[in-house]
């Protein structure tokens, strides 16, 4: 258990816009900053940070709070992880307090898997740079190929012993158990119990995600026997899934900003040669094919991708459906092709930096120029050959989302084949037309209606392409496309909609000081009282027996009334790090906005609006007022509901009716607060 001096220690030291600045690239936005958000695929930002507040909100998922409730949504940390996670970035120490066996029992395997990891990495670097073995085995096999000290230790490079158990001895040892070594990947267990080194015989290359916290592993074998796999990873585990990790972005990500392009290589070694050779803007899949979590991941911090192929012609035709992927994603994707038989490693020791630096930003090609090139050479005057190419391409052009980019693609692709352009355009749009279908029969099957057989519906016009044959289809039977499905969005009441609105207001003006009239007794003067606009609002609230309905409203009132008991004014800060994570997004929802009144009109324009800053005692009596309204009506409703089911009792259909009027009296009057009349 984390003591509160030392969780308040971490709070005061935690700059929120750093933290979150290793996930998502945020670019100021007046006293904001604002991205693309880590939660949802969304291409154009809503992502927000308030450094003032040490809050953050997301509009597309809905998510906010502070900064520990961002590590908990993105890492899916607990809340003492998320701490220590903060505590190890900024360096503070944190004695918990003695854990009972329960509470040991209790943590978590993502907390005790990262531990061992950790653990691991840093024996498997004391192997390579203090044992014999590890300096004449596994050193020299870096030194031979090139790599300085400084490189192999910013890639926290490793050695594993040609033993069958060295390591897992040596954790067992140090306390961790043979469970987690399995769980990890780092070793396997035979029938009798008994435990291997995975790794062993192997330079390690640790695996980091975007923080540069260790995951997991990759182990390079420095045998020749063709038999033995070149390289093991590490298995999936709550701490590693390969599909959304990308080796080297931890490293990677502020020179990505910065030159607003991520080379993307495929080997450990690729990167780290680059990294040598002063390009540092490098991430590699990791042998592993591309994969839509590693493109969003690279897609947080820029969308211009070039892709750096060696000279294997068999590899470069199993990375072109990878980058068909990342244009689907809307990424810009550039193309360098290094001579035959050079990868990116070979390359910049051959040449040098400045020819490699030359080669990858001088020599890139745009990727459907590259591919049209390579695959037409490859099919020459062949027929049938050159009918598969012009499929590839229209396949790739069609993975494009933008519909300007690929009417530009278009005509450029068909100058470079010599094809009639509207037959290259039908093509496209066939394959947009199949795709759509195909869409339609998932989302039929996934719906809860199912398909709806019969009838027909015209199908999806203009693609944006000459030729468009979308007419030409003729009708398309309904169970092909989409079923009409009900809106099943949660709807918001209007009661709730008045609520939130009168929460904000409270957030965000909390110690605003507003003057408040009060009548005297007959005769005297009227009385100016000022007081802070949260006391007013917690009063009449209290005072008119207002039922805050919505359970966070419920709450945050709560918490002003319990501070206003003690004579204190809480504030919005104070909130954002309430230990109730609904409370810390209902704050982080209420305080920052998507948009805010230009400041060009009154500075430029010497137009002065109505700012709600100037209008809240009107703001608190109409919300009060409204919330009446739809509580008396919905209390209407309801007698009225009862009179029509009838069978009543004369003398209760008397009550009722005295009641429906009563009501009706009531809502009349609240409507003569805004100035309206319903005639009967």
């Amino acid at each position: 258990m984390i003591p509160q001096e030392t969780v308040d220690q971490i709070m005061n030291a935690a700059v929120i816009e750093e933290v979150i600045g290793d996930y998502v690239e945020l670019k100021k936005s007046g006293s904001s900053m604002r991205g693309l958000s880590p939660f949802t695929n969304e291409k154009t930002p809503s992502f927000y940070v308030l450094p003032a507040k040490g809050i953050f909100k997301c509009f597309s998922s809905g998510k906010g709070g502070s900064v520990v409730t961002f590590l908990m949504e993105l890492e899916k940390a607990s809340y003492p992880e998320a701490l220590r996670m903060l505590a190890r970035r900024y360096n503070i120490e944190v004695q918990e307090k003695e854990r009972t066996p329960e509470e040991i029992a209790a943590a978590t395997a993502k907390e005790g898997l990262g531990n061992l990891v950790a653990w691991a990495s840093k024996w498997f670097m004391d192997q390579m740079r203090t044992t014999e073995a590890g300096k004449a085995i596994g050193r020299s096999y870096f030194v031979e190929r090139g790599f300085r000290d400084d490189v192999l230790d910013t890639f926290l490079i490793g050695y594993s012993p040609d033993s069958w158990d060295a390591m897992a001895t040596a954790a067992q040892e140090a306390g961790y158990t043979a469970e987690k070594l399995v769980e990890a990947g780092l070793c396997k267990q035979r029938d009798d119990g008994s435990l291997w080194d995975f790794f062993k015989g192997r330079v390690m290359f640790p695996i980091r995600d975007v923080t540069g916290r260790v995951i997991g592993f990759g182990g390079r074998t420095l045998t020749t026997d063709k038999k033995v796999a070149k390289y093991f990873n590490s298995p999936e585990s709550v701490l590693y899934n390969k599909s959304k990790v990308l080796y080297g972005m931890h490293l990677a990500k502020p020179d990505i900003v910065k030159e607003e392009r991520c080379f993307l290589v495929e080997g450990y070694t690729d990167v780290m040669a680059m990294h040598q050779a002063g390009v540092k803007n490098v991430v590699s899949s990791s042998g592993t094919a591309l994969t839509t979590g590693q493109i969003h991941l690279i897609r947080r911090y820029t969308k211009n991708v070039t892709v750096i192929f060696d000279g294997d012609a068999a590899g470069i035709r199993a990375s072109l459906r990878g980058i068909d992927m990342l244009l689907a994603e809307g990424m810009a994707v550039k193309v360098v092709l290094l001579p035959d038989g050079d990868d990116p490693d070979t390359y910049a020791k051959k040449v040098g930096s400045d020819a490699l630096h030359s080669a990858i930003h001088d020599d890139a090609q745009d990727f459907l120029q590259f591919k049209t090139k390579l695959l037409s050479d490859e099919a020459g005057n062949d027929p049938m050959k050159r009918a598969e190419m012009v499929r590839s391409v229209v396949t790739s052009i069609a993975a494009i989302p933008d519909a300007i980019q690929r009417s530009v693609y278009l005509q450029s692709s068909s100058t470079q084949l010599k094809m009639d352009e509207n037959v290259l355009g039908t093509e496209v749009a066939k394959v947009l037309h199949e795709q759509s279908k195909a869409a339609a029969k998932r989302a039929a099957k996934s719906s809860p209606y199912g398909s709806q057989p019969g009838g027909t519906m015209p199908p999806p016009q203009g693609s944006g392409f000459p030729g468009d044959p979308g007419a030409a289809y003729g009708n398309v039977p309904v169970d092909q496309l989409p079923p009409p499905q009900e809106d099943l969005t949660p709807r918001i009441s209007e009661r709730a909609v008045i609520e939130n609105d009168l929460v904000r207001a409270l957030l965000e003006y909390a110690t605003e000081v507003v003057s408040v009239t009060l009548e005297g007794e007959e005769g005297a003067e009227p009385t100016t009282l000022e007081v802070p606009f949260a006391e007013l609002v917690i009063h009449r609230i209290e005072e008119e027996g207002i039922d805050i309905q919505e359970p966070m409203n419920q709450a945050v009132v709560k918490r002003f009334s319990d501070e206003l008991d003690h004579e204190r004014i809480l504030t919005a800060d104070q909130l954002a790090n309430d230990q109730d994570m609904g409370v810390q997004q209902k704050v982080a929802g209420a305080l920052v906005q998507q948009h805010v009144l230009s400041p060009n009109w009154s500075q430029r324009h010497k137009i002065y609006p109505v700012v709600e800053r100037d209008q809240l005692l009107a703001l608190l009596e109409d919300s009060l007022r409204r919330m009446h309204l739809t509580d008396l009506r919905e209390a209407s409703r309801e007698v009225s509901a009862k009179l029509e089911a009838g069978e009543l009792a004369l003398e209760d259909e008397r009550d009722l009716l005295a009641q429906k009027v009563d009501l009706d009296r009531q809502i009349q009057a609240t409507l003569a607060h805004f100035g309206t009349v319903i005639l009967p």
